[in-house]
């Protein structure tokens, strides 16, 4: 039972961080980015080897990410597929933070931390409310 719920707990809080990140886009929490410009703008200073339009563009695509995998793993859909893939989300985030802000930018917000988990996530082979 205990790894169930660590597993349902792991679901749950990756999922709810990427929601929460895309919310915070969008203005509803009313903190950090407070609109898409503004998180347009950061994703070019992570990725300033893009143009702005394609640095858009990965903007675009890393939050469309972020809200189809959080509402698979709220559901419970294919868990293992978009754990991973969550995992590789979070870790090229983390990546491009290192290259472009140092090490530090990283380890304060737990980007590899939370890469970790959701690759922990993808490697539990049990089910537990899942579709």
């Amino acid at each position: 039972m205990q790894k169930n719920l660590v597993k349902l707990f792991l679901r749950l809080t990756i999922a709810v961080a990427f929601l929460s990140a895309v919310a915070d886009r969008f203005g509803i929490w009313g903190t950090a980015w407070e609109n898409m410009a503004n998180f347009y703008a950061y994703t070019h200073t992570l990725l300033p080897w893009m143009s702005a339009t394609m640095a858009k563009i990965a903007g675009i695509i890393a939050t469309a990410a972020e809200l189809i995998f959080a509402l698979f793993l709220i559901i419970g859909y294919k868990v293992r597929l978009f754990a991973n893939l969550s995992g590789v989300l979070l870790l090229f985030f983390a990546l491009a933070m290192t290259f472009s802000l140092g090490l530090k930018a990283p380890l304060n917000y737990s980007v590899y931390t939370a890469a970790a988990a959701a690759f922990a996530l993808g490697s539990m082979r049990n089910k537990f409310l899942e579709i």
